[in-house]
Formats: C-alpha cells, structure tokens, sequence
C-alpha cells in the first residue's frame, strides 16, 4: 500500500519578490539571535552533528534488511524529496540516550534489541506477549514514505517500513470499553544511561485514541529505508504516526495497553501547559516558546535552510482532519 504525499497548503512566492518576507524575518531572527551571544553554543552544536552526520553512512547498507518486506522505496512515488539516511539516522529525539539530537546515534548502540518482546495486555480479548519475530510476521510489512516533524520546528521525510497499526489491534480483539491504547517503553539503565535523569518521568509512556490508533496512517514501524530500524530511530519497533508531532511516536516499545481512561503521557506529564495529549500538528496553535507556523526542513542548508509554511496535521488533513470534526484544536492541543 503506498501512501503519497501532498503538498497541500503550500503558498509559491511571486517572482517578483526579491526578498520574501519569511527569508527577512529570518534573516532578522538569526541577527538577534548570533546578538544574545548564543550562537556559539548553536552553531557548535549543529557542527558536532553535521559532523556526526558525515561519519554516518550515507545510504543504508549497514543494517540487515528487513525480512518480509514488500516493494523497495524504488517503487514508491512522493512529491517531496525523501531525507538523506545519514540526516535521519543522525538527528534524533530518544531522551533515553541523551537530550542533544545527535546523543541518540552516539549513545544507542549500547541497546539490546535481540531477544525482545511486547506484551499486550488491558481491555482485550486475547492478551498476550509477542516476540518480536511473531510480530514482524504478523502482516505483510509495507514501505510508506511519510513526513514527520519534529517539535522544535524542523521536519523530515522518511521511508518508513511496517504495517498499520491496526492490524495487530484486529488481531488482540479489544472490548468495547476500551478507548485508547497506550505505549510503554523500555526503561533499562544498563542500557540507556539516561533513563536516570528528572528530565522525564519513566518509562516513557504514550497514547492514542483508539481511532487514532486504528487509522489506515498509523504505523508500527520495524525498519526504515528497507532496513531494520537503526538503535537511535527505536530499534525494534516503533510507533509512527504522521500528522503528529515526532515525540508522540514511542520508540523500543515493550507493552501496549488497552485503556477506557486517557493515559498520562509522558510530555503531558512533565509540561501540561506545552505538551497536550493529542499532539496534532497545528500552525496556528503556538508553543508556548516557539511559532509553530512555519518549519525547516532537516538536510536543507542546514541552520540557515529557508523555512516553509507548517501544513495542518502536518499535510495529512484530507485523510484525518475528521477524526477532529467538532473539537476545539486550542483546546485540545
């Protein structure tokens, strides 16, 4: 099944315009910003990555390839210029191993991914616990190229290898009670140096609506770019759901609950007033600290890449902007 990609929304300077107004305020912001004497520190940052970014390899080739898969991204067509490996592979979020975007790809070689298993449990007819193997075989795995963006206003393009998510719901039966799934990861600090720290409260925890999680979009992903999923990405298995933001996709998922009440998600937990449970990508809906109305584009000139207009639910509003119908999107951020 290939899922296109749209570029709906999207606004074409004239070429009359000499300077764009985005390119100038831009171009404002960076001055105050190199003014508050914190460029340093954010230019040395994205050196460090960029340089990580160049050890990395390049294209894939260094993982195993996944078994079961179905068509290579050869065959999959997207209007929107897939991330290069070693960018998505090099900029991660996984607090686990770091808080820094590049702490993942140096760090998460110490996770243990073999044997794994997933316990499924909650509001379900047929609990149970996977290996990761019975899961991988469960349905036939797909290549879905999808967008997604991360919190901080930066967003990349990725082929994604998996099948949706509700197919392994088909599967465990929930009962009629049961609203949400929740996704619990795993919590080990002989592996994730950092599951010590205050920043989160563990394990990391996150949540769908239960017609979130059965939407044809949502993915469980097990590899990405025809492999299997790198340690930094969420290695062995992952949640990927597109017209949200990055942080709600669970990565190295070891239990899915099935819940009548709303479960207390990690981001929510420790920032309620920034951090809603939903998660939808909205551009008019600001961070408390940061515009979310317009986004970069990782592997794109880096720091200075031209910033693009944000897309409602993150350019998947035709398939699931109804989901929403009647909501108040402030309010339920």
């Amino acid at each position: 099944m290939l899922i296109k990609t749209h570029r709906d929304g999207f606004v074409h300077e004239r070429s009359s315009e000499i300077t764009p107004r985005a390119v100038y305020q831009e171009r404002r912001d960076l001055m105050r910003w190199m003014a508050s004497g914190a460029a340093g520190v954010g230019l040395a940052a994205w050196a460090g990555r960029e340089a990580l970014a160049q050890s990395a390899t390049a294209r894939p080739g260094k993982l195993a390839p996944l078994p079961g898969r179905r068509s290579a991204v050869a065959g999959a067509v997207t209007l929107e210029k897939v991330t290069d490996y070693r960018d998505a592979s090099t900029y991660n979020n996984f607090y686990e191993f770091g808080t820094d975007k590049s702490d993942p790809a140096r760090n998460a070689h110490t996770l243990q991914t073999q044997p794994w298993t997933v316990e499924i449990d909650g509001l379900v007819r047929k609990p149970g616990r996977y290996a990761i193997e019975d899961l991988i075989k469960l349905s036939a795995q797909e290549e879905r190229i999808y967008r997604l963006r991360c919190v901080e206003g930066w967003s990349m393009v990725i082929p994604w290898v998996g099948y949706s998510l509700s197919k392994l719901i088909d599967k465990v039966e929930p009962l009629g009670s049961a609203k949400y799934v929740e996704f619990t990861t795993l919590v080990d600090p002989k592996t994730m140096p950092y599951v010590g720290s205050s920043v989160l409260d563990w394990p990391y925890v996150e949540g769908l609506r239960m017609d979130e999680a059965r939407h044809p979009l949502t993915l469980l992903g097990f590899g990405m770019y025809g492999e299997v999923m790198p340690n930094q990405n969420g290695a062995p298995v992952r949640l990927v759901v597109p017209w949200k933001y990055g942080f709600k996709s669970a990565k190295s998922i070891v239990r899915i609950r099935f819940t009548e009440q709303e479960p207390g998600t990690a981001w929510n937990k420790a920032a309620k007033n920034e951090y809603g449970f939903y998660s939808n990508v909205n551009p008019q809906v600001d961070h408390p600290r940061w515009s979310q109305a317009t986004e970069r584009r990782i592997g794109e000139d880096g720091l200075f890449a031209k910033r693009r207009k944000t897309l409602m639910f993150n350019g998947y509003e035709s398939q699931v902007g109804q989901l929403y119908a009647g909501m108040d999107l402030r309010k339920f951020y």
